[in-house]
């Protein structure tokens, strides 16, 4: 049974034998911790992500990162390069390939190969593994911003040993958000397992004096997810990081839409993130932000499409977001050019520049969300621990089973599913359906007002087919999914 206890140093060593003997990489020596620890130590300060965090957070400027990747390393290299030095990105990341993600190394391998042959990536990302710590050092070496890697794998316990003896000094994903959202019938045990063994990766390079970033993904399935699910799921994995020694931890918001709303939601990450945290004993472990940029359908029109990249852009830097991850004017088309990619970067980069000396101004709209995310926050994050008798990894498995966390849209079958949100007559996401989620009256109350107030001015019930609005809303234009005949010309 698994529990929210730190793994000690021999179970550890002894796990990470077993891993590295059975999918073995080609390149071994380079796995030696000593060996790995030595090659972290001397990643130069610019391309150090934890490092460069902090320097954003302290300075009050909000950074940019896209998603990138493909298959063959000399073009991952090139494309890299390429947003970083003409679209000005921040941070870099390589998206890693769906094979890889699954853990099929041999599919992988073979399309690279196939790739090869082709002279184009046959891949959706960059095969880390594959490449093994020699091709991914290479990378490192090759590029002049820090080195993410961004995937989607519920067990990445190889690549996790991997991007890290090569340099890359920050790894996204997390236990809860790379299940639900991802995989079908993979169970919350087994993830919660391999994360733990992530992050106590992780907290042995912390006790060797290396500081690695560790970023659960925050937009879950990115469909009308209301901010306090995401950020109990944030929160949660952040906590069970901790335990396993991470120090450094950024936490994601995926834009909503509603500018107070979204406002709210950046201000309370951070402060909840903090605060949780240090109620549980975890003093020193340093929190950022990042919000990501509109996770659900794209206009066709790459005008139309920009205008959405710098509402991302204006909103995570008036919320004083330590970074974003942004989209390109390609969204709805399928995987960017390089050349698209790297503009809805410059163009995030003008509004973070515009607005740097600018925060959103309180208001009572505001205070009255970021009331409301608090509320909800602290009932489902106590459900979760009660229902794990005290035990947060326990509470989470428990949790999901009795849907008293429950993410809209998910396919995993360990997700209940029972929940849906829309959106109110202001664009803000409610609950409209909810399921077993532990609410008192007052909020549900809260939110069935406020959905019956949109109802009132559409002239319609409250019911499933605005969640059906607003998920195609804004691919068309709007925010709020309005039935035709009283949308305004």
């Amino acid at each position: 049974m698994v529990k929210n206890k730190k793994i000690p140093l021999d179970e550890f060593l002894e796990k990470r034998k077993d891993i590295l003997m059975h999918w073995p990489t080609g390149t071994s020596e380079l796995l030696d911790l000593d060996t790995a620890v030595a090659y972290l130590k001397q990643v130069p300060e610019h391309k150090h992500f934890a490092k460069k965090l902090r320097y954003a957070k302290e300075n009050n400027i909000t950074m940019i990162q896209p998603r990138a990747g493909v298959a063959l390393i000399d073009a991952h290299i090139e494309l890299l390069n390429f947003l970083n030095k003409q679209g000005g990105a921040d941070f870099l990341p390589s998206t890693i390939d769906s094979y890889t993600r699954h853990n099929r190394y041999a599919n992988a391998e073979d399309a690279i190969k196939q790739s090869e042959k082709e002279g184009r990536s046959l891949l959706n990302g960059f095969p880390a593994v594959n490449y093994g710590v020699e091709g991914c050092r290479r990378v490192l070496e090759s590029v002049e911003a820090p080195l993410q890697a961004r995937h989607g794998t519920p067990d990445a316990r190889l690549l996790s040993e991997i991007i890290h003896a090569s340099g890359w000094t920050s790894n996204e994903g997390g236990a809860i958000s790379y299940n639900i959202p991802y995989a079908k019938n993979i169970s919350l045990e087994d993830t919660i397992r391999y994360w733990q063994y992530c992050d106590r990766l992780v907290g042995y390079y912390a006790d060797h004096g290396i500081e690695l970033n560790r970023e659960p993904f925050g937009p879950l399935t990115g469909t009308l997810v209301p901010p306090s699910i995401s950020h109990t799921v944030a929160i949660i994995e952040a906590l069970l990081a901790a335990e396993q020694g991470v120090k450094n931890i950024t936490v994601g918001y995926g834009q909503c839409g509603n500018i107070n709303q979204d406002i709210a939601a950046l201000l309370t990450l951070d402060q909840l993130t903090n605060y949780y945290l240090k109620l549980f004993g975890y003093e020193d472990v340093y929190v950022t932000t990042v919000l990501h940029q509109w996770m659900g359908g794209f206009p066709k029109d790459e005008a139309e499409a920009m205008g959405i990249i710098s509402l991302g852009a204006m909103v995570a830097t008036l919320g004083g977001a330590t970074k974003i991850i942004t989209k390109s004017p390609h969204e709805s088309q399928g995987v960017p050019t390089k050349e698209a990619n790297a503009e809805g970067l410059r163009a995030s980069k003008v509004i973070t520049s515009l607005l740097k000396e600018q925060r959103y101004p309180e208001n009572e709209t505001v205070n009255k969300e970021i009331e409301m995310i608090k509320k909800e926050v602290k009932t489902l994050l106590y459900a979760t621990l009660n229902i794990g008798k005290g035990d947060l990894a326990q509470g989470v498995i428990k949790a999901f089973e009795a849907g008293l966390l429950d993410i809209p849209f998910a396919p995993s079958e360990k997700n209940l599913g029972k929940i849906l949100p829309a959106r109110d007559a202001h664009g803000n996401i409610r609950i409209l359906e909810f399921g077993n989620l532990p609410f008192e009256a007052d909020i549900k109350e809260f939110h069935k007002n406020c959905l019956k107030e949109r109802a009132t001015q559409e002239d319609r019930e409250v019911s499933f087919q605005m969640t059906i609005d607003d998920v195609y809303a804004v691919s068309r234009g709007n925010l709020v999914g309005k039935p035709k005949e009283v949308m305004t010309p």
